[in-house]
């Protein structure tokens, strides 16, 4: 059931070596691409980076040890000239983005991997060792393995402070 395995999902940060099965691999891609975006431009590109042999050049995105300790890190990538523009020019791309990679974190949880949305990475550093062409911008990353550590308490806050009814 759809509540169950979003109140499973968590942020993961440690990882078994275990590698990924191929097929595992293709479902939570899949579940990326068949998320909605705006207009259906589907304006984003996912990286799947093999950590393996890679641990030292990938610290320099994001310098965690989890983050490399997972088989698999995925970048997910914006592409704001492909994007749908609302008329006041507000670019959808990141909104694409983050639509795909929550379609692929949730699938992930359902498949028993773990996954771990990180924005605070070093962009710069990204973009030259993915070699991210004029127009790619990289959002967000997140390791792709399985769990080695238990989901904590989640704190979020009560609907009361999210929600508001007809108006402000």
């Amino acid at each position: 059931m759809f509540a169950e395995l979003i109140k499973k999902r968590y942020s993961v940060r440690s990882y078994r070596p275990d590698i990924v099965e191929n097929e595992k691999l293709a479902q939570v891609l899949d579940a990326a691409r068949l998320a909605p975006s705006a207009a259906n431009r589907q304006s984003f590109q996912l990286i799947v980076i093999n950590t393996a042999g890679k641990e030292e050049s990938l610290k320099r995105i994001y310098n965690r040890n989890f983050f490399t300790e997972a088989p698999l890190v995925i970048c997910a990538c914006a592409m704001p000239a492909l994007a749908w523009s609302r008329r006041d020019r507000m670019n959808y791309s990141i909104v694409d983005v983050a639509l795909a990679l929550d379609h692929l974190v949730l699938a992930a949880t359902e498949l028993g991997l773990g996954t771990c949305w990180i924005a605070a990475f070093d962009p710069d550093a990204a973009r030259e060792l993915l070699a991210l062409p004029e127009g790619v911008e990289p959002i967000v990353f997140t390791p792709l393995g399985y769990p080695a550590d238990t989901p904590g308490v989640k704190n979020r806050k009560p609907l009361s402070e999210l929600v508001r009814y007809e108006r402000w």
